[in-house]
């Protein structure tokens, strides 16, 4: 395992692998069945998402009008800083070897999808831009269709845990991308609710 990094974050890395190998191993093998093998590798694909996406702007544009363009810009703005700030700035400064491409941990996993990526692990890019959005779409939308926005939250964590199942990721590459994201969207609604206001169906 290689880490562009100092001694004490080298040590730091060094008392969370064995952790994140025991779980990413039991997310992977014994916590798998046939319907996550075969339904959750599209949940990490940005195009299996389109149909929510257009549903959604037709939606806000409908009922929001200029709110809803407005909450489109948000929405764009979440996933393009969340992804600037994992990949541009993070994954820059912290390399950390993705279990797909350590043998030892690779050798104990099964894989579902065609190619490893080769930017760092850390952090979870998928994590920190679903989260981002998904923490600003409940938060935004939360006034409008109530306890229903949690589904937003649930979808950024399935889709974050299926980059442990599917072997790209250690699940603290992902805890730490799904802080991150929550972050950054909760910073981006409260910016958006200064700016624009609440979403109200009149």
């Amino acid at each position: 395992m290689i880490f562009n990094s100092g001694s004490h974050l080298l040590t730091f890395w060094q008392h969370i692998q064995p952790v994140d190998k025991w779980l990413i191993t039991h997310i992977n093998q014994n916590w798998g069945n046939v319907v996550f093998d075969t339904v959750l590798p599209y949940l990490r694909e940005t195009l299996f998402w389109i149909p929510l996406y257009l549903f959604l702007m037709l939606f806000v544009i409908l009922n929001f009008k200029t709110k809803g363009v407005w909450w489109i810009i948000g929405v764009a703005l979440a996933a393009a800083l969340s992804d600037i700030i994992s990949s541009q700035i993070i994954k820059q400064h912290i390399m950390r070897v993705r279990p797909c491409q350590d043998a030892d941990v690779a050798s104990q996993l099964r894989f579902f999808i065609n190619y490893c990526p080769q930017s760092s692990s850390f952090t979870s890019s998928h994590a920190t831009t679903y989260f981002a959005q998904g923490v600003f779409m409940f938060s935004t939308l939360r006034s409008v269709i109530g306890r229903w926005s949690w589904l937003f939250i649930v979808w950024a964590a399935a889709i974050a845990y299926t980059q442990v199942y599917v072997g790209v990721h250690y699940p603290f590459d992902v805890f730490c991308g799904a802080l991150l994201g929550s972050g950054i969207g909760f910073a981006i609604t409260k910016m958006f609710h200064k700016q624009i206001g609440l979403l109200t169906v009149s």
